[in-house]
């Protein structure tokens, strides 16, 4: 137990930060929401009953979207463009990342598409940004769908028809929600891209060792 907590413990302190962070978005989100039933002299909903609601599926997948966008621009980006001297890219004279996999095949220790070739290797060669991007597709999905219920929901306590996905989905509300998150995320990208090549923390993997020039990658 103590090694596989050495070993993974940064996965695991960021999932604990992310199951904090999302109770108190819940708890908040919540009270915020049966503050407006009130207002509009809707029925509060309970605690587990906040869970079916458009308020909490849109509020949490319209973020989810923002970073999963973000992660899978970075991955396919850093195959083509570079930033001298910032250790989140690779070096301006280096041609590729790595070696080509198929000249693994025969290692036994090689992942297993590695070892397989073909179709299989081809998809494994991209498998992170193509997680990343089914990932982000999955969560504009669950926003365009939380966000059509939470709108209906409004019109309906104002008397006004309900409002479908598709409805949703082409309306300026939707777009405002998410371009507000996909631009601080790029936004923030860019800052840890190019503040990395000239600022430093000691011990990071994120940083280069503090008396690195500013011109070299590590």
């Amino acid at each position: 137990m103590k090694r596989i907590l050495h070993d993974n413990g940064l996965t695991l302190v960021l999932l604990v930060m992310f199951i904090l962070t999302l109770f108190g978005q819940v708890l908040s989100g919540w009270q915020a929401h049966n503050n407006d039933q009130r207002e509009h002299h809707q029925p509060a909903v309970s605690f587990l009953g906040y869970f079916a609601t458009g308020h909490f599926w849109e509020a949490t997948a319209e973020n989810w979207e923002s970073e999963f966008l973000q992660m899978c621009m970075f991955v396919v980006l850093t195959v083509f463009l570079i930033q001298k001297g910032s250790p989140e890219s690779r070096s301006a004279d280096e041609e590729a990342v790595d070696e080509h996999p198929a000249n693994h095949k025969d290692s036994v220790r090689a992942p297993w598409p590695v070892r397989k070739g073909g179709i299989a290797l081809r998809v494994y060669s991209h498998s992170l940004s193509i997680a990343f991007g089914l990932l982000f597709l999955l969560s504009i999905i669950v926003h365009a769908w939380g966000g059509a219920r939470e709108h209906s929901e409004e019109r309906r306590a104002h008397g006004e028809p309900p409002m479908t996905v598709a409805q949703y989905l082409v309306s300026s509300t939707f777009w405002f929600e998410s371009f507000q998150n996909w631009q601080s995320e790029f936004l923030s990208l860019a800052a840890m891209v190019y503040l990395s090549v000239y600022l430093r923390e000691r011990g990071s993997a994120e940083s280069k060792p503090v008396a690195t020039p500013h011109d070299m990658q590590e």
